[in-house]
């Protein structure tokens, strides 16, 4: 009876057109890299791992949670987080705080009280939290704006903290006059003793835009310290133009120094990244992280440096926090025992819009350390609600509407 069997099978194999010594890819996929497979195989192995995101210490999803002491109120927009450090037992974060009696409504309509954008008239602020869930803000900016004529003296925004042999620095934009997409802006610092202030500004700028006709022309944005082999590296967003019918760059670039107050020197490797519309740079391993969000070719991965300077895919994310501050225990101490991090704080855009919108502060929980394991966080295939897909800048805006009806009712017409 087996031999009937067996007969059978084969006859059915010989009559399908299937050969029995046929190379299959089998299902159990190995860990080494079979050969004579296709250019996809091969990239799974050379260029992504073949355990796929499970086994990706730079891939992780993100969840989010609303903190609490920080919630949403009128005339308040709190955006751009800094790292959160943790200094005696306590978290520390600083970010753009914007209150004012009147809200934005762009540039051409702002006044002395009357902001253009959500960053614009704002400082920057403190709060403090005990197990990173709940926070209390200070009763002031932590710090100012400085006084006219100074640069920022209309705005300080999109802060960045570094800890530096026992003192504190925050980076920051500095707006004078907001005139549009050809606003200057240079970075400036302030320092202090204890990450509790009194914080002093510098006089001088410490990074400014590049030379006439370069990438980063005009603005310096978003800066992100960290300590690398021994030395402060900072990123920046630069910005040839803001807006206009140009095409608008967003790309990335870092600068030396090996004092906090300067000078910086420029990698002539710059631009770094080419891509992203905030910066979230931190020590990973031997090398530097980057997660990259919202613009470019390359949005919505996290890279990989060695050298800080040339950085490689690791990992395509879904639903990444917008301006990340995680908290990076190793973020600026520079010995090469980096663990990369767990969690942060975020901003997010109450109604989804952009420039003319307050934002609230949000937490984010991921794993993007190799020290830990947590499987919840390596799922992909992520799936989403009927409002989700709805929503103001995902769903079809009805002048769209009515253009893709017209466009529908032409290629009708035309077949």
């Amino acid at each position: 009876m087996l031999k009937k069997l067996s007969k059978s099978l084969c006859l059915i194999l010989l009559s399908a057109g299937i050969n029995a010594e046929e190379k299959v890819f089998p299902a159990l996929i190995p860990t080494e890299k079979p050969q004579g497979y296709s250019r996809a195989v091969e990239r799974l192995y050379e260029q992504w791992n073949p355990m796929e995101d499970r086994n990706n210490e730079l891939y992780s999803n993100f969840k989010y949670t609303r903190l609490k002491g920080l919630e949403l109120a009128e005339g308040i927009s709190r955006r751009d987080p800094t790292k959160v450090i943790k200094v005696n037992g306590t978290y520390h974060v600083w970010y753009t705080g914007r209150r004012t009696k009147e809200a934005p409504e762009g540039l051409k309509k702002a006044t002395d009280t009357k902001p253009g954008t959500d960053w614009d008239l704002a400082d920057i602020w403190h709060a403090t939290s005990k197990d990173g869930w709940t926070w209390v803000e200070d009763k002031e900016p932590a710090v100012k704006r400085p006084p006219k004529p100074e640069q920022g003296f209309r705005s300080i925004c999109t802060p960045g903290i570094l800890m530096w042999k026992g003192k504190y620095y925050l980076y920051f934009q500095a707006y004078s006059p907001m005139v549009g997409g050809q606003t200057y802006c240079p970075v400036r610092v302030a320092y202090a003793d204890s990450p509790n202030g009194p914080w002093t500004h510098h006089p001088e700028p410490v990074i400014l835009p590049g030379p006439k006709g370069s990438w980063n022309n005009i603005k310096i944005n978003d800066p992100c310290p960290i300590v690398h082999k021994g030395r402060i590296l900072v990123y920046y967003k630069g910005a040839p133009i803001e807006r206009g019918k140009e095409y608008v760059l967003r790309v990335q670039g870092v600068s030396f120094a090996d004092d906090p107050l300067g000078p910086f020197t420029p990698s002539p490797k710059n631009p770094v990244i080419n891509s992203g519309h905030e910066t979230c740079m931190f020590p990973f391993g031997d090398g530097v992280g980057a997660l990259i969000a919202l613009d470019g070719p390359e949005k919505n991965t996290i890279q990989y440096s060695e050298d800080g300077e040339d950085f490689e895919i690791k990992s395509l994310i879904q639903v990444p926090p917008v301006a990340p501050g995680p908290f990076c225990p190793s973020a600026f101490k520079g010995d090469g025992k980096n663990t990369g991090f767990t969690w942060g704080l975020c901003h997010i855009n109450i109604d989804g819009g952009g420039a003319q919108k307050s934002s609230i502060l949000a937490r984010f929980d991921c794993d993007l350390s190799p020290d830990i394991d947590i499987p919840y966080f390596k799922h992909n295939n992520l799936r989403f609600n009927e409002e989700t897909y709805f929503q103001k800048n995902i769903g079809l805006n009805s002048n769209m509407t009515k253009m893709m009806k017209r466009l529908s009712k032409k290629e009708q017409d035309m077949n």
